[in-house]
């Protein structure tokens, strides 16, 4: 143990871009820390969030189950939900050009069709007859994720890079782009893949029951490639996403030495070529590591689907997971020099009013929530800027590679991306939320189970 952490400082004194001093504006974040939650969207835990844009509570969605008479936003206090199908077709049939009317059509839709197939599963016999997609929290059913809102930095216009489910959202949580590529370690052979890129086994599309070949670039390969440590944290249990996103379906289990929908590294070439595997561990790893104060420059969070917040998980345990981690960050030494980006990798089926901006043809998709929390954050401050999980991949090229970018021209390795998602022009920049010559904000360390309010 005493090896490794002498190597992580080792790897944290070279990490430090040449010319800039560690503690210089965005470079006094030595730790970045992306934690991420699964399926909401930004109306469903924050619309009624006072001073962000939320919805207007006499907006009418049509309901076919009530003879299309208005379906309206309406406090749903319960701790497990369901939401609804949220892939591709699903979401553009939602956002329906932009009327944002088509969220409870699609649920009826997405339930009906699951359990006219699976009449005997529990969760049809849990979902309730009406959708709750049009449901939403407020401070007393999710108050710690409003705590951190308050005192930190809420942004109420990310919009997930992919329109559609989670395993291609997660890719581009990595690498900036969602593809299937047709040649085994040939980056020229991938494809744009907005709904299918290659299936882990197991998924329905994956018919020969071959690991998928990420072939394409991902940050890691600049991360290794300037010393800048890196790790992915998995939390041990299951994932319960799937190909036909219809929600309700059979659940798989995972781990740090189990790639899947949300654990992608292991099959990417460039962490293979690497030799950067053993980068990808399990959660307790990075816990024991925040406790010594030996965390890495960046790391990506994994849940499994108990804590994960993905429906039928329940949302209080997804919470209270969410604040041990952030508790524990906080307690450690390092809490000085971290960010955290907190937010969730898709809508889930659940009601958002605000029409997403497209940049190119997978993006973007619907809004979610979105937190910083750092003690250079600003205090209770709401980002309006047009946002994604892009602009994560913009900080940490900003903070630790000298604003290089994963860009086939100039990061060494050739792949066919149609665009360079961090230059886009729409996108704003996460360096906006923070004040460099503040004085560090002391920890706000909170209940995991806080009582509830009357």
């Amino acid at each position: 143990m005493k090896r490794l952490i002498s190597a992580a400082a080792v790897v944290l004194a070279l990490s430090v871009p040449a010319g800039a001093s560690a503690f210089n504006g965005i470079h006094k974040i030595r730790h970045i820390v992306v934690i991420m939650q699964e399926n909401r969207s930004f109306d469903s835990y924050f619309g009624t969030y006072p001073g962000a844009d939320g919805f207007q509570k006499h907006v009418c969605v049509p309901d076919p189950e009530l003879d299309g008479k208005c379906a309206r936003p309406f406090h749903n206090p319960k701790d497990r939900n369901a939401g609804g199908p949220h892939g591709h077709l699903e979401g553009l049939l939602d956002i329906n050009g932009g009327k944002m009317n088509g969220f409870v059509r699609e649920a009826e839709l997405g339930r009906t069709h699951f359990c006219k197939v699976h009449f005997d599963a529990p969760a049809c016999s849990f979902t309730p007859k009406h959708p709750d997609v049009m449901g939403y929290k407020n401070a007393h059913d999710i108050p710690n994720y409003w705590s951190y809102a308050r005192h930190f930095v809420l942004q109420d216009h990310l919009f997930q890079s992919d329109l559609s489910w989670s395993m291609p959202q997660h890719l581009y949580l990595v690498s900036g782009w969602s593809a299937k590529c047709t040649q085994r370690g040939n980056p020229m052979s991938c494809t744009p893949a907005i709904q299918s890129p290659g299936s882990p086994p197991g998924e329905p599309q994956n018919t020969t029951g071959a690991e998928p070949d990420y072939a394409w670039t991902d940050i890691t390969w600049l991360l290794h490639k300037n010393n800048v440590s890196w790790q992915y944290a998995v939390f041990k249990g299951q994932e319960p996403d799937c190909e036909d996103n219809q929600m309700l379906c059979k659940a798989v289990g995972q781990n740090a030495k189990t790639p899947g929908i949300w654990n992608p590294l292991p099959w990417f070439d460039t962490v293979k070529q690497d030799r950067q595997a053993e980068n990808i561990v399990p959660f307790n790893t990075l816990m024991g590591e925040a406790k010594d104060g030996t965390l890495p420059n960046v790391a990506w969070l994994a849940p499994a689907e108990s804590v994960s917040e993905h429906p039928p998980g329940l949302v209080s345990r997804g919470q209270a997971y969410v604040t041990s981690v952030i508790n524990a960050i906080m307690r450690s030494k390092d809490w000085k020099s971290t960010a955290i980006f907190l937010s969730w990798d898709d809508w889930g089926g659940f009601y958002d009013h605000v029409k997403p901006p497209m940049v190119d043809g997978q993006g973007y998709g619907l809004r979610v929530p979105g937190l910083v929390i750092s003690p250079y954050a600003k205090r209770g401050y709401i980002d309006h800027q047009v946002l994604s999980h892009d602009a994560y991949l913009k900080f940490i090229e900003d903070d630790f590679l000298h604003g290089a970018r994963i860009d086939p021209k100039t990061d060494g390795r050739p792949d066919p991306r149609p665009d360079v998602r961090e230059n886009a022009k729409i996108l704003g920049n996460l360096a906006a939320d923070f004040d460099f010559h503040q004085r560090p904000r002391k920890p706000l360390i909170l209940r995991p189970y806080p009582r509830k309010t009357a």
